[in-house]
């Protein structure tokens, strides 16, 4: 499964309902991801963050607790499908998103998020939330 950002957020910053998420996820022994979209994104909130030190702390943590999914050619090829479909169909999607769901798509992963609405109308992955 992999933990898209808002997931990530959620957990660094210990909302209830992410860190019983990730409980659960743990308990049940699945196997967790992050992909580097997520990690730039996760580095430029650090950019913007007034307190750096903290927000690198919970990243570094995330970091080495999880695999990381590369954005690979492949990765590039389904993200660019997947953007290009919903373009034709007058649907806006945030270039991370379509790479996070293109990484998805190509390793066969299910995407867990805050932000279903994102994610759902993509019908090649399949999205979970908490």
């Amino acid at each position: 499964m992999i933990l898209d950002t808002s997931f990530v957020i959620d957990l660094m910053n210990n909302h209830p309902e992410a860190v019983l998420k990730a409980r659960e996820l743990q308990q049940k022994g699945e196997h967790t991801y992050i992909c580097t979209p997520t990690l730039f994104e996760l580095w430029s909130g650090l950019a913007q963050s007034n307190k750096p030190v903290k927000e690198k702390q919970k990243i570094m943590e995330i970091i080495s607790s999880q695999l990381v999914l590369n954005f690979d050619k492949e990765s590039a090829e389904e993200a660019g499908k997947i953007d290009g479909l919903l373009k034709c169909e007058g649907q806006m999607i945030d270039p991370e998103d379509s790479m996070i769901a293109g990484i998805a798509k190509r390793h066969g992963e299910c995407v867990l998020t805050k932000n279903v609405k994102h994610f759902s109308r993509i019908k090649t992955i399949s999205c979970a939330t908490y």
